[in-house]
């Protein structure tokens, strides 16, 4: 993937270059009001010239996560506007909101996974020295919040070669094959891989 520069304030131009403030191309007025903007988590100190030493302070903490709650908020104010994000604006938001501690009772969107646990009654996860993978309740629950899911538990048994769960366990084992970590390992094993 290419980098892309986010917060260059110059516009794009049709090409894809950027219109540069000296060949007076820039349309965008508000730059030349605008005193330029400090890093991230820094402010302008007022009364004093841009570049020069001390022009930018370190913001309060408290400050700096209100506004960010305060932009996110104004930005999607509400689930409507939460569903029409692409799935990786989701993600963002969800870990921007979560940093920003939004003042939120709930997050915006309901997860339809079961909860993550490999301990207790109502785990729906194995632990990693029984072999990984869901269990039997955690695949139902998760059926049940997503009907029609064809989600299914580990096939761990003998096989009969070129039937449906065969076919199950050779794409498990293709898919998986990247898997180094200690529960993948585990899932691996079990899967008989």
């Amino acid at each position: 993937m290419a980098y892309t520069q986010q917060t260059n304030p110059f516009k794009k131009t049709s090409c894809g270059r950027r219109y540069g403030p000296l060949n007076n191309t820039n349309n965008d007025t508000s730059l030349k009001s605008s005193p330029l903007n400090c890093w991230s988590g820094y402010e302008r100190v007022p009364g004093t010239k841009e570049f020069s030493k001390g022009s930018c302070k370190k913001s309060s903490p408290a400050k700096s996560k209100t506004d960010a709650a305060k932009r996110l908020l104004k930005a999607v104010p509400d689930k409507k506007a939460y569903d029409k994000l692409s799935d990786e604006n989701k993600t963002s938001f969800n870990k921007a909101a979560k940093k920003a501690k939004l003042p939120m009772k709930k997050s915006p969107v309901k997860s339809n996974e079961p909860r993550k646990t490999t301990k207790g009654k109502d785990r729906n996860f194995r632990t990693t020295e029984e072999g990984a993978g869901m269990t039997q309740k955690g695949v139902d629950r998760y059926k049940a919040k997503n009907p029609g899911s064809k989600l299914g538990t580990a096939v761990t048994g003998k096989v009969k070669p070129g039937s449906k769960a065969a076919g199950r366990r050779k794409s498990f084992c293709a898919r998986s094959k990247g898997w180094t970590g200690e529960r993948g390992k585990a899932a691996r094993a079990r899967w008989k891989c």
